[in-house]
């Protein structure tokens, strides 16, 4: 069971959030104050916010602890070196307060699985990613995401990422993880549906910039969550 499956579980920084929209708000600002802002006005619904290089370089990594207050956040931090080095980045991550942590399966199954292990050390979640949204991705990435994907599951990750911009991937990928969640980055500005990322087996989307870069993010994150949620 994922943090994003367990929502009256997650402790303080869940607050009164008991929402369950299968949606996740990709916080990619450089300003504090506007990440601020936005995480509140979007936190009724949203079920976490991915936050990533681009805010926690920007706001230090204490700008976890400070959104956690409005969803779970899950660091993507993409982690991809030597089991000891993940096992520092990822415990760097949960001690912020991070619920899970998004981190490449490609360096191999002993890499993944100390981060799995560092995670249930902090009672969090691993997700794994399989092959990612940009059109890059079928280069290199998409040959090796159902392997990826079954390494996941021999090492026992909370989830894997999916491609929403290719909802026959997200369905291929669903056929090998089983019950694992997948959470599928690429819906809005990559031309990605939420409601075929959905259809095709996807547990969450990802949504950024068609959000955070609207005039109103509550009001267009609450339209996403609608669409979904006709999916059901």
């Amino acid at each position: 069971m994922t943090i994003l499956m367990r929502l009256k579980d997650v402790g303080a920084c869940m607050k009164s959030l008991r929402r369950n929209t299968q949606l996740i708000l990709a916080l990619d600002v450089t300003d504090k104050k506007k990440a601020h802002v936005i995480s509140k006005e979007t936190a009724h619904h949203v079920d976490a916010i991915k936050i990533g290089y681009p805010l926690v370089l920007a706001a230090g990594l204490e700008i976890i602890n400070d959104i956690c207050e409005f969803a779970p956040v899950i660091a993507d931090f993409k982690v991809a070196d030597i089991p000891n080095t993940d096992r520092l980045i990822c415990s760097q991550a949960f001690e912020a307060g991070a619920s899970a942590v998004i981190v490449h399966g490609f360096t191999g199954n002993d890499s993944v699985l100390e981060c799995v292990k560092t995670a249930k050390y902090f009672q969090g979640d691993i997700f794994v990613v399989t092959e990612m949204s940009h059109p890059g991705a079928v280069e290199f990435m998409q040959p090796k995401a159902l392997e990826l994907a079954s390494l996941a599951v021999e090492c026992k990750a909370s989830g894997v990422v999916a491609p929403a911009t290719r909802p026959d991937r997200v369905r291929e990928i669903r056929e090998i993880v089983g019950k694992l969640t997948i959470i599928s980055p690429g819906v809005g500005a990559q031309g990605g549906s939420a409601a075929d990322a959905i259809r095709a087996g996807a547990d969450h989307v990802i949504v950024g910039r068609s959000i955070y870069n609207s005039k109103n993010p509550g009001i267009e994150a609450e339209k996403i969550a609608k669409e979904i949620e006709k999916c059901r």
